[in-house]
């Protein structure tokens, strides 16, 4: 029970990564809030939150467009308004809107930005803002708060056609370590944990078939997909203790896709 008597906001949690890093945590003992960002996934952040319950862990649902600045606010009111504090922040919520870059529309490229970059800042502002208010409790954490980042392996590989999406994660290396480096001092840890291929919708093209798959595992050495629980274990460990010295890191779990794969045979 590395998180017990914690309480954690996990960004983009109805499905996927965030899915998967809900029922770990949960599972640690976390109390968890559910976010989603639309009426129709409600059903989704259901089934999430009754696979907990069912499993003996505590949670709630909150739909919020994390792009949005009051519904941001509003999540984190009612998440101190029902367990009194938030402890921890998974910042997962993220977008993908493909496009060849020469035809990107600026609305494909601020629908990305805005959750995937835009999102984080807003949420990490407001989780820090509680983190700073109330300061370190003894018997919870070692650390006033902590924040983990869900970047991606592209924060560094580049990706052609995914221009949007590879420059807000790049941005979200950066917005990490700075707000890292600023608040070091009182107490709040933050991280990113950076996915490679993960075995979720979001990708369903890149794995649903023989062929898709045998092609995608040629960019990874462990040759196996990464499963979203991969990520919910890592998340686990950055949001305890057992991690307290570890501050403005990005943790690739990608079955080493950024060892540069292509020069295992001398390139």
């Amino acid at each position: 029970m590395k998180l017990k008597n914690q309480v954690a906001i996990i960004t983009g949690s109805s499905s996927g990564i965030g899915k998967s890093v809900a029922q770990c945590m949960a599972a640690e003992g976390a109390k968890v809030i559910i976010n989603y960002p639309f009426e129709k996934t409600a059903p989704d952040a259901q089934a999430v939150l009754d696979s907990i319950t069912q499993a003996g862990g505590e949670g709630s649902m909150f739909q919020c467009d994390v792009s949005q600045e009051d519904q941001v606010i509003a999540m984190f009111e009612h998440t101190k308004k029902l367990y009194g504090t938030v402890d921890i922040l998974v910042n997962n919520a993220g977008i993908q809107v493909d496009s060849a870059f020469e035809t990107m529309s600026l609305k494909q490229w601020n629908a990305v930005i805005d959750v995937n970059l835009t999102g984080q800042f807003l949420c990490a502002r407001e989780a820090i803002k509680e983190f700073l208010s109330r300061g370190v409790v003894s018997d919870t954490s070692c650390a006033a708060g902590k924040i983990i980042c869900m970047s991606s392996v592209h924060q560094v590989i580049p990706w052609a056609g995914h221009a949007n999406y590879a420059s807000s994660k790049g941005g979200i290396d950066m917005l990490m370590q700075t707000i890292a480096q600023e608040f070091a001092g009182r107490k709040v840890r933050v991280n990113s944990i950076c996915p490679g291929a993960i075995q979720t919708p979001i990708n369903k093209d890149a794995w649903s078939t023989k062929e898709a798959l045998d092609e995608l595992l040629t960019l990874i050495p462990y040759k196996r997909i990464g499963q979203p629980e991969d990520i919910g274990k890592a998340a686990v460990w950055l949001a305890s203790d057992d991690s307290d010295y570890v501050n403005g890191a990005s943790l690739f779990v990608d079955g080493g896709m950024t060892l540069f794969p292509g020069f295992r045979t001398n390139g």
